[in-house]
């Protein structure tokens, strides 16, 4: 029998706090050292950024209003033990705290993506923490917080979506500047339809970089435009 919580009220005050949700479905993990798994994506609405590339802008300002209980029992009828979730940008909802904690409470791996230009210390300890560094051609480099990478763990992941020859420098420059590779996994991969994947997996290759080569896998089994998956 599982224990009662030490505070029944306070489970229950957690429980009704709210997050403004734009999609939640089950599917395979698209990107990470994750990828291909099957998961529960929860996708919050939300973003201060505007990257040039972004192909989640739906997520700006669409979305409804749920229970942090009514999130948890939907996650639990979709049945998968891995949850990640996204946005937008999700840790602008002070709640999506909370909701972490809930789920690794019940024994969930959960994953958080987020956009690199706030503060992460305040995601739950558990947490597997996605940081998004934008690289000069997202037009949003001015805001990457650096601060977050002195705090990042052998369970953290660091991404870098590379569109142009360019952005692929300053990110190798930026990875062994600050030891990134030796700390974390550290992910590259293109933006979808800008640049190839043969050239950046080349320019890996050519400079010994100790990092992990991606796809989306989600746009290359649906295609780029279809969402839900």
């Amino acid at each position: 029998m599982q224990n009662a919580p030490a505070n029944p009220d306070a489970t229950h005050s957690i429980q009704n706090l709210t997050l403004v949700v734009n999609e939640i479905y089950r599917s395979l993990q698209g990107e990470s050292s994750w990828v291909g798994i099957p998961c529960v994506l929860v996708r919050l609405t939300g973003c201060n950024l505007r990257c040039v590339w972004c192909d989640s802008g739906h997520a700006f300002a669409e979305g409804r209003r749920w229970t942090v209980k009514d999130l948890l029992d939907r996650i639990e009828e979709l049945g998968e033990s891995l949850v990640l979730i996204t946005g937008g940008e999700p840790l602008l909802q002070r709640n999506v705290r909370p909701l972490m904690q809930e789920l690794l409470d019940q024994d969930k791996t959960v994953i958080l993506e987020t956009g690199g230009s706030l503060d992460i210390r305040i995601v739950p300890a558990g947490v597997v923490r996605i940081l998004d560094i934008k690289c000069p051609d997202s037009g949003e480099c001015k805001h990457n917080h650096l601060e977050n990478l002195r705090f990042l763990g052998p369970r953290d992941e660091v991404k870098f979506v590379i569109a142009s020859r360019g952005d692929y420098e300053w990110a190798r420059d930026l990875i062994r500047e600050h030891g990134l590779d030796g700390r974390c996994t550290v992910l590259m991969g293109v933006v979808f339809g800008v640049l190839e994947p043969r050239d950046l997996a080349e320019w890996i290759l050519e400079d010994r970089m100790a990092v992990r080569f991606q796809l989306q896998l989600h746009k290359v089994v649906w295609g780029a435009g279809r969402r839900g998956v």
